[in-house]
């Protein structure tokens, strides 16, 4: 039982932390229990992770969310932001496409080619903002890219950040972004499979609970955070780490 805990415990760590962060979640769970060989991964547990993570996001933001209400355009725009994602997510998840990406080669090289990206993307100067200048097409271009974090290694949050700065958002708005496109995303990853968790209600135990509450609690500090840097420092921090992981993935590999 001491060891489910740690295990959970790891794995919260690294929801939490990196689900926010343009790093890939993703990436960082399948190398962990691939690594490790964890006996406490299961489809359960990752579901249980990402709706400490959705809950995270819903609570830090829920002043924001209150006041969509009020803001009916910024709404429209989130939902048709995420209509690509939901879409592709459905499309490789139902094909089972999705279980073929989760490959330690694709993850190193997505790690380092989208940490680049990332780096390029960050050189933008403008200064554009989400109550100004928001609208359907950079939406949409955003959402676009957002699809290609299905690929574990892209990060969800980096690549959205990425677009988001290409069309000369400032790095504060860029997460904001982010962070609004990610309840949609993570709800959708959450929902997915919840077909799964009714055919086995067995499984429910209280591993579950701990890994919501602790993912909860690592996602949102990170997120109150990762805002707090992001408006003082760039992004070179995680793009030279994201080069250093990608190496070592290769030493790995190769």
């Amino acid at each position: 039982m001491l060891q489910n805990i740690l295990e959970i415990f790891i794995l919260s760590i690294i929801q939490g932390v990196t689900e926010f962060l343009p790093i890939s979640s993703s990436a960082h769970l399948i190398i962990i229990e691939r690594l490790y060989e964890f006996k406490s991964g299961s489809l359960l547990i990752d579901i249980s992770l990402h709706l400490g993570s959705l809950f995270a996001i819903i609570f830090f933001f829920r002043k924001d969310l209150f006041d969509l209400k009020n803001n009916k355009k910024l709404l429209s725009l989130i939902v048709i932001g995420s209509i690509p994602l939901i879409l592709f997510g459905y499309l490789l998840y139902s094909t089972k496409i999705i279980y073929l990406l989760r490959d330690i080669k694709i993850i190193a090289w997505t790690t380092l080619i989208f940490g680049i990206i990332l780096y390029i993307a960050d050189k933008s100067q403008l200064d554009k903002k989400i109550s100004t200048n928001l609208n359907f097409k950079s939406i949409l271009f955003i959402g676009l890219f957002q699809t290609l974090s299905l690929i574990p290694g892209v990060s969800r949050a980096g690549i959205t950040m990425s677009a988001a700065r290409i069309l000369k958002f400032n790095r504060v708005d860029s997460s904001k972004i982010s962070f609004l496109l990610s309840i949609p995303a993570l709800s959708g990853a959450s929902f997915l499979v919840l077909k799964d968790i009714f055919e086995q209600p067995q499984q429910f135990n209280y591993l579950i609970i701990i890994s919501i509450i602790l993912s909860f609690i690592f996602s949102y500090f990170t997120v109150r955070f990762f805002l707090i840097y992001i408006n003082k420092f760039s992004m070179n921090i995680f793009v030279f780490y994201r080069i250093v992981l990608a190496l070592i993935l290769f030493w790995i590999i190769y």
